[in-house]
């Protein structure tokens, strides 16, 4: 009996402002706050009001056999409990269903895996606790962020206790198999991964307002007609998409609620079909084959793997700079140093100053609040320098507090306190 797994991603940024040169050392006032709630009221307006709405209403309607996943960043959370509290408590009130499940992630959807495997377990957690706070669910599946993914991750996310991840299904890696199966990763044990069927999620999240298409208009028994042709050669359907999908990469105009209306019980006409989460469909089906990444693949672009936030050397400058402030910040033992650093991190930075596609007016474009690439990374790195700054004066100023507080000694061991001050000096000389 095949399943259809609905995976949403849900994610907001906290974007910087114009932050130039002759702010540092003037302000630490780094985000656009005007911007960052104009985005999310837009956004709350157009999806995720009407969205979670209408998911309410389908859960109800087929009396629980709808069964859908989200994975909701910290920041997105933030911005929630900040702008749009009556947005959380609808996805509280989805959760209270019981038909929804919600998946593990870095908390602010960073790429901190690749480069410190201790920021990211520090960010897992973090993420973890805040679902378990507003959702009461400890979640059992891993989304890490746009998808990235590789043998490695499944290691390591095995490691921590949970039993599946979600990630894309590269043609390249499935060869002449099909995504609809899970999968094992190499050198793990139970861990099961749900691949990504990116040609049934892409005619819904991107091609189904596509006039130019060949399919276009989408119609739902059409839609259902491809999904149950799968019957015989799978066990799970995964439709993963951005959640803005509905009412914002698609305008209600184009029909995109209707056709989310329909798309349950015309999937369900067919008897041996259902909805299933995806800790559900885990514990449902086995493992068939293996998925063997040793590269990091992900879900962006036509490449699938890193480009998107590592293809030039702004962006590999900066994610570099980034994560080289990580024992200093760490070390000032301040909660609001360790969230501008934190939310730094956020994925969203790099992949505004990515160049790739810049003048053919890509996706790349679409999301970027700054009007080139380059502007991208001046105000990060602008910010960036005022941080470094402060983070450092701090820990000159802890630096001098310590060596203060120590007893004077005797005067055989005043040497060694010498020795700390010259080390002390040295460290903040530079």
């Amino acid at each position: 009996m095949p399943s259809i797994c609905f995976y949403f991603q849900v994610h907001q940024p906290f974007r910087l402002r114009n932050y130039s040169f002759f702010d540092i050392g003037q302000s630490d006032s780094y985000e656009d706050d005007k911007l960052n709630e104009e985005v999310l009221n837009k956004v709350s307006e157009k999806c995720y009001i009407k969205t979670n709405r209408k998911m309410l209403e389908l859960i109800q309607r087929h009396q629980g056999k709808f069964r859908i996943s989200y994975s909701i960043s910290g920041t997105a959370i933030e911005q929630f409990e900040k702008y749009r509290p009556d947005v959380l408590q609808s996805f509280i009130d989805l959760a209270n269903t019981g038909c929804v499940e919600f998946l593990s992630e870095t908390y602010s959807h960073s790429l901190s895996f690749i480069h410190s495997k201790d920021e990211f377990q520090r960010q897992v957690k973090k993420h973890s606790d805040v679902i378990k706070k507003y959702f009461n669910q400890t979640p059992r599946v891993f989304r890490n962020t746009e998808l990235i993914f590789n043998n490695e991750l499944a290691s390591f996310i095995e490691g921590m206790g949970y039993d599946g991840i979600v990630c894309e299904g590269v043609d390249r890696l499935l060869g002449s198999r099909t995504p609809n199966f899970l999968y094992n990763s190499v050198n793990t044990g139970k861990i099961k991964l749900l691949l990504k069927n990116y040609r049934l999620s892409d005619d819904i999240a991107f091609r189904f307002s596509d006039r130019g298409w060949k399919e276009f208009p989408l119609t739902i028994d059409r839609y259902a007609q491809w999904v149950h042709s799968i019957a015989g050669n799978g066990d799970t359907v995964n439709l993963f998409m951005d959640y803005e999908t509905f009412g914002e990469h698609q305008w209600e105009s184009t029909g995109i609620f209707n056709f989310l209306d329909a798309l349950p019980a015309e999937i369900m006409k067919h008897p041996d079909f259902n909805f299933k989460t995806p800790s559900e469909v885990i514990d449902s089906y086995p493992a068939r084959d293996t998925y063997d990444a040793h590269d990091f693949i992900s879900w962006a672009d036509m490449e699938r793997d890193l480009s998107a936030w590592l293809s030039n050397s702004m962006q590999q400058e900066a994610m570099k700079r980034i994560y080289s402030l990580e024992s200093e910040v760490k070390a000032c033992n301040d909660p609001q140093i360790l969230n501008i650093w934190e939310r730094l991190q956020t994925s969203d930075h790099f992949y505004y100053m990515c160049t790739k596609f810049w003048n053919d007016g890509d996706v790349h474009k679409y999301f970027s609040p700054y009007d080139s690439p380059y502007d991208a990374y001046l105000y990060f790195m602008n910010v960036f320098s005022d941080l470094e700054c402060r983070v450092k004066a701090l820990r000159k100023k802890s630096k001098k507090e310590m060596i203060r507080s120590l007893k004077r000694p005797s005067a055989g061991s005043r040497i060694i306190e010498a020795r700390v001050v010259t080390s002390a000096e040295e460290l903040y000389s530079h």
